[in-house]
Formats: structure tokens, sequence, C-alpha cells
């Protein structure tokens, strides 16, 4: 059989459906790019990522199929011969593109769905009764071969969701709310409207209190390449903003969100599906979303984002409901999409199907953001019972109270520049041979090399941090204890973010304090617990 694919997304959704083949010797799989569409760059690399067979267009063309499975009607594929099965592109046909009929969602339009000539469709499967509605309405003989089955994409996140909190530890979230931005492709699409949304973002969320992640659709990455989405997008991506893989990864990062950002592209509805939590709306009108479908029903039952800085009163506003109706609304057979299109592909093939188990296949884990930051202008602000501080990445935000840099990762104009330098613990050796700082004398050795410096903290491999505060004569261990949450977790804060809460207390104290002292950092709605004691001998010793 062949797999069809117009586009690098045409052919990620093909990709889901592979498996319900899986085990069956008697099938061959082939793929082929059907030529015409200015997003096709991508897909030929994608099938090569897989280990897929491809075959030029002219020879898939001499050849006959038992199957030619699509996701697009789109281009010259009626020139395939074979008898063919068209899938749903995505969710709920919220769109409508300029060239593809005035009244018609992109991939229903009956122009291309009705052939009165070149291969026949045996199967048109759609996600929902609705669609087959429109189907009908446009042209009846459209609708005749379609067949409600439930969307096979969102039967991997379905299935993937009890994988949710090993996503975010592959993220490395932490403690941090997921807010992610997803932008579909075109003029009307959240990065084209709004380019400086996620820099905006980065800026105004502290550090430790959120994470960001972006998934942009894949003909947008076609039509820019990933190397020029990464340079526009740098601002945001050196803030340590994660870019979603534009295959399984999109779908694993909105299992791992805890809020959403959307314009009118439907991936929000794949999100909706998996879990109701926070959804905010970045549409601003247009002529591409259809009146009715889901997203438009969606978009305008949640709270809309005007300025960045409204972020997370927006995300309050949200409540539950709209986001669970609109995904009701865009995909029937929740959790039996696969099954029942096995039961239909083998059908038309004229085969029993080989019992060789469930055919879904889990999605990956997602990989972490390429860059994190390593200097913050840390805000800080003095509290009855200790510190209350925001960290943001250098350079998006105004100066702080104080910048905080790691020792070895930033650049060193940065780290002359820094008021509190702090150290990570280094990797195991690969060797035995080796020659190691002790915390204490890095630490000393920092402040004797960086005048400007006024704290030099070495985080340990158990999480305390030794520190050394300019004209106190003796290190200090400083101990932060786990958050409880009220839901039975226990939150870790980040030990550099706690050494500058006490950089901050020491600084404001102006003399040595009396320790063992205790005072409280707080971050967000968290108030972490910190010790300050002197370090014992061992503890100065200890290598880094």
């Amino acid at each position: 059989m062949l797999f069809a694919a117009r586009s690098a997304v045409a052919l990620y959704r093909l990709l889901d459906v592979v498996p319900v083949f899986s085990g069956d010797d008697r099938i061959t799989r082939l793929f082929t790019l059907v030529p015409g569409s200015g997003f096709g760059v991508d897909a030929l690399s994608a099938i090569d990522a897989v280990g897929g067979r491809s075959l030029p267009w002219d020879e898939a063309c001499a050849r006959t199929y038992d199957l030619v499975i699509a996701s697009s009607p789109k281009g010259d594929l009626p020139l395939l011969r074979g008898r063919h099965v068209l899938l749903p592109h995505g969710a709920g046909y919220n769109k409508s593109i300029p060239g593809e009929g005035s009244d018609s969602a992109s991939g229903l339009d009956p122009a291309m769905l009705v052939r009165d000539g070149g291969a026949p469709i045996a199967l048109h499967a759609v996600a929902h009764p609705d669609q087959v509605a429109r189907l009908a309405f446009g042209d009846v003989r459209a609708a005749r071969r379609a067949k409600v089955i439930g969307d096979p994409t969102l039967e991997r996140a379905l299935a993937s969701r009890p994988l949710r909190e090993s996503y975010r530890a592959a993220l490395r979230t932490g403690p941090r709310a997921l807010l992610t931005l997803v932008s579909t492709w075109g003029p009307e699409s959240l990065l084209r409207r709004r380019p400086d949304l996620p820099a905006r973002l980065a800026a105004h969320l502290p550090y430790d209190e959120y994470q960001l992640a972006l998934v942009v659709h894949p003909n947008e990455r076609s039509r820019l390449s990933t190397y020029e989405l990464r340079e526009q997008l740098a601002p945001a991506l050196e803030a340590g903003m994660i870019l979603a893989g534009p295959h399984e990864e999109w779908a694993s990062v909105l299992i791992a969100a805890d809020a959403l950002i959307t314009d009118h592209g439907s991936a929000a509805l794949y999100y909706c599906a998996v879990a109701d939590r926070p959804v905010v709306s970045a549409h601003h009108g247009g002529t591409e979303l259809i009146a009715d479908s889901p997203m438009h029903t969606l978009l305008h039952r949640i709270p809309r984002l005007g300025p960045a800085e409204a972020v997370e009163e927006a995300l309050l506003a949200y409540r539950p409901g709209p986001g669970r109706e609109a995904a009701e609304a865009a995909f029937a057979y929740q959790g039996e999409a696969l099954n029942r299109l096995r039961t239909e592909l083998y059908a038309v093939l004229g085969l029993a199907p080989r019992e060789c188990g469930s055919p879904l296949r889990l999605l990956p884990s997602p990989r972490p953001a390429d860059r994190s930051p390593t200097a913050f202008d840390v805000h800080a602000e003095i509290t009855t019972d200790g510190v209350r501080i925001a960290r943001h990445p250098v350079g998006i935000t105004p100066a702080g109270h104080h910048l905080a840099v790691e020792y070895g990762a930033a650049g060193e104009s940065l780290t002359r520049s820094a008021g509190l330098l702090y150290r990570r613990p280094r990797p195991p050796s690969a060797t035995r041979a080796d020659v190691a700082w002790s915390a204490d004398g890095w630490a000393r050795y920092a402040l004797s090399a960086y005048p400007g410096c006024r704290s030099a903290a070495a985080i340990l491999p158990s999480g305390l941090c030794l520190l050394r505060f300019r004209g106190h004569a003796d290190p200090y261990v400083v101990g932060t204890e786990p958050y409880d949450e009220a839901d039975g977790r226990v939150a870790q804060a980040d030990p550099a973010a706690t050494a500058s809460a006490v950089h901050a207390w020491l600084l404001a104290g102006g003399t040595p304090p009396s320790v063992p002292a205790r005072l409280t950092c707080h971050i967000g709605d968290r108030g972490f617990r910190v010790l300050l004691r002197p370090a014992a001998a061992d503890e100065a010793m200890h290598l880094v």
C-alpha cells in the first residue's frame, strides 16, 4: 500500500495510523510525496527519519496499489491508481483557506472530494458526525463514502495521559506551571499577528514560576525553515522557552501543559480533549475561522488575552466547561478511533485483520529546552519573615536587586558584573585522573577573582549550597526544605534561587547574622523555609 503525503503535517497524520497494520507481513508500506504544495519541503526528510521507503512521484504514478492512504485530498492525488482512503487532516475543520471554496472548510471542499475522473475514494474517514453533515451540505455525493471513525492522532494523546509526569520531568518543568502557546500557519496565525508575544511573556513571567513552550504548525516551519524560526524566536528561546518538535512531541507537550494560549488553529482541541485545563484566546479576528465550528465556539467562550502582562488574569478567568465541550464537538468515539479505522481499512482490502494485540503506540517523551538561562536579573523584596524573589533571564527586563550568574556557563562580561556567582555541580569525570575545586576553595577564589561579586555559592550534589559573603570570615551552608503542596506532592526550589534570597537577606542585614538563622524564600505562592548555618569542615571540602 502507498501512503501519499502532500506536506510534512499530512505525513505525520499518516504515521499515526500506520500501526493499524503492525505485525501483518501481508502488507508492504511505501511512501510518496504528492507534488504541488509549498509545504512539502520537510516531508521527505520526515520519511527518512522513520526509515520509510519513498517512491519518486513518477514511479508512484506508474504502479497500482491495493490501497492509497492520504490525509489531504488536494493536488494530483487522483492520479495514483488504487482504492483511495482519506483520513482526518486535523481537528474539527475550522478554517477556510482562500482558493479552496469560499463556503468550505479546508479539506472538505466538494470540488476535491467528488471525482469525475481518476481513482475513486473508497472511504473518507472523519472524526465527528457533524463533518458528514457538512460534506452532504456541500455535495451529497461527497458524503456517500464518509464514515465516522474518530481521530487516530487523538487516540495516542488520550492513551498517553498517564505519562504526564514523566513528560514534565523530561521537560525539566519542576514546580513551575507549563504555559504553552500554539500557533497555526498563515497570515492570521499567532506568530504572524503577535510575533513578539513569546518574548514578552518570557520577560513578564518569573522564571521560577512559569515555563514556556511553543507549538508551531509544521507548515510554518516549512515556510521559514527551523533555522529561521529559531532565529526569529531567539529572545524567548534564550530565556528557556521550549520549541516543541512537529511530529509527536507537540502532543506530549500539550499533555504536560498546565495552561494554553491559542489562535484559531485546531491544536487547542487536542489539549482540551486531554484535560479541561485553562485555555485563553489570542485570536483577533479575520476571515479564516468558520462560524459555528468547534474552534469558533471555543474562542467565543474563553477569556481573551490582551497585553502579555495581563496573562495571569486571563488564565484565572477561565472556567471549566468550554474546552471539554469543544473537544466533544470535534471528536467522536474517543478511545475507539484506531480500532474502528483498522476494521474499516481491512474491510476495504478484503482481508481479515491479524490478531496481534493493540496497535496503539504511546507518545515519546519530549526534549527539554535547547538553552537554559545562565544569568538572572533577580528582583528581591525583604519581607517580615524573609525574602520574596522573582528571577528573570538577564537582558529582557529592567535590572533587579542583583545579577545572579552561573559561573562557567555565562560569558566574562556577565560574570564580572555579578553580585552573586553560583556554581552547579560538575558531571562525573569520565577518567580516574581529575582536578577539582573544593566548595570553599572555589568560593574564596570567586570572591578574589571578581571584586564586584558580593556572594559566591557552590551548589553541592546534595542540594545544599555553600555560600561565602564578602566581609564575613566563615562560609555558610544554605539548606532549603521542600514545600508541601496541598495535593500531597512536594516541590523543590532551585538552590540557585534560594541562594539569591540569602544573598539579598545578608545585604539587607549589613552585619554577620546570628547563625543558625531561619528565613522564608517566597517564590510565587510558595514559601520555602531556608536554614542558614555555619559550614562544617567536610562540607567546605566537598568537591565541586
